[in-house]
């Protein structure tokens, strides 16, 4: 869409904002202290310039009844990848655990296979397709994770198409390389934890990838990899992100609290006594309820670890085979749900503190002056979006001011 150099967002019925500026996260336990009061928003060359109306401004947009909130940042999904897995959906459904599919061929393997067998424009264009409905559903900055290539040359075919996509998506995106997301054939995890200490030279040859991860399972790695991945990280100096306790308590967290982790990921199966210690840590717990609800796994202690003062977090977890789910209001109204949080707690845990695991709270993720205008306007008050579950409440999506999705139905608030 054309880009207008200032817009003007008048009279909105809420604009969401942080306690105080320069916040570059805010504990869960201090979420009520969010605003979101009636007002308008303006930008210039991209920043945001103020709040008041700016009645000069080349792009006016009439927000009487609706919402303005920082754009949603979504932290964890699992593009680019290669086809879905709503097979392997039926067999859960039907009583099949996630280990019995992956021991079975299923799972990560088959994602794996898939990517295998597909070109890269068909990789591409299922990811930008995608990309494009996130944008539609608010998301205006994401990351991506590699993790089905399973070979040395599979994974830095993966980083190289999160790069590709990077040119052609709206969304600015941050690439982590998870290295460690299942043992590939011919390879134990030891093994495999020697080729890509290896293969690392060339995973950052590029210096796309700003995050290294691992996924701790029963199927997958230990805590002991875990802790050499958190070392190889410091040695690259790059963050460690960490998929853990999703279907069984490894007691993974504190090991990776001290390996300096940026985030842990899941937590269906958290330990009690670990809620303290994520409260008390700068580790953000990144929780993912479109995996736990659609895989009937256990419902990670949310409201405990949100009243203890964590660093949380939500996401899609994007991907063919758990949760194949890209809409993060969606999102938020299984958090408000089954976490039983307030709907500020949800915003907050998908735009301020989901930027800071991207290290881009500095810059998004909050209205604040001077901040990117990544902004979106949504047709209702917020505490609709978990009510109205299904419904996409998004009208206007801007990234750096510049207007990049437009309902139809609402194009009639527009004036340039």
């Amino acid at each position: 869409m054309a880009a207008a150099a200032s817009l003007s967002i008048n009279d909105a019925d809420q604009v969401l904002r942080p306690p105080t500026d320069g916040l570059e996260y805010l504990r869960q336990d201090q979420a009520a202290e969010l605003t979101a009061e009636p007002g308008s928003v303006h930008a210039h060359n991209g920043r945001i310039g103020g709040f008041e109306r700016a009645e000069d401004a080349g792009l006016q947009i009439d927000g009487r009844g609706c919402a303005v909130i920082p754009g949603l940042v979504d932290c964890h999904t699992h593009l680019p990848f290669a086809g879905w897995r709503e097979r392997e959906y039926a067999l859960k459904i039907s009583g099949a655990s996630y280990e019995s599919i992956a021991r079975g061929g299923g799972g990560i393997r088959s994602s794996a296979h898939a990517l295998v067998n597909a070109t890269d424009a068909e990789v591409l264009g299922q990811a930008s397709a995608l990309t494009n409905e996130m944008l539609a559903h608010g998301t205006t900055l994401f990351e991506c994770k590699s993790g089905y290539g399973l070979s040395r040359e599979g994974e830095l075919r993966a980083i190289s198409l999160a790069a590709k996509l990077a040119q052609h998506a709206e969304q600015p995106l941050r690439s982590t390389a998870l290295l460690a997301h299942a043992v590939p054939e011919g390879y134990d995890a030891d093994g495999w934890m020697d080729a890509v200490e290896a293969m690392l030279p060339d995973v950052l040859a590029g210096g796309e990838v700003s995050a290294l991860d691992i996924y701790v399972e029963s199927v997958a790695f230990s805590n002991e990899h875990l802790k050499r991945m958190g070392a190889l990280a410091a040695k690259h100096r790059l963050d460690l992100r960490a998929h853990v306790e999703q279907f069984n308590t490894n007691r993974s967290v504190p090991v990776a609290v001290e390996a300096g982790a940026r985030s842990v990921d899941h937590l269906a199966c958290l330990p009690a006594e670990h809620v303290a210690l994520l409260a008390s840590a700068q580790t953000a717990a990144v929780l993912l309820p479109g995996a736990e609800f659609l895989g009937a796994e256990r419902v990670a202690p949310a409201r405990e670890l949100a009243d203890a003062g964590a660093i949380c977090v939500v996401a899609t977890d994007l991907n063919p085979g758990t949760s194949p789910v890209l809409s993060l209001p969606l999102i938020i109204g299984l958090a408000v749900r089954r976490y039983r949080w307030s709907v500020l707690e949800a915003l907050l845990a998908c735009t301020l503190n989901a930027a800071w695991v991207l290290r881009r709270s500095r810059d998004t993720g909050s209205l604040e002056l001077g901040k990117r205008a990544d902004l979106v306007v949504l047709d209702e008050p917020i505490e609709r979006i978990p009510y109205r579950f299904g419904h996409n409440p998004v009208a206007f999506v801007f990234i750096a001011g510049r207007l990049v999705h437009a309902r139809m139905d609402c194009r009639w608030r527009l004036t340039t």
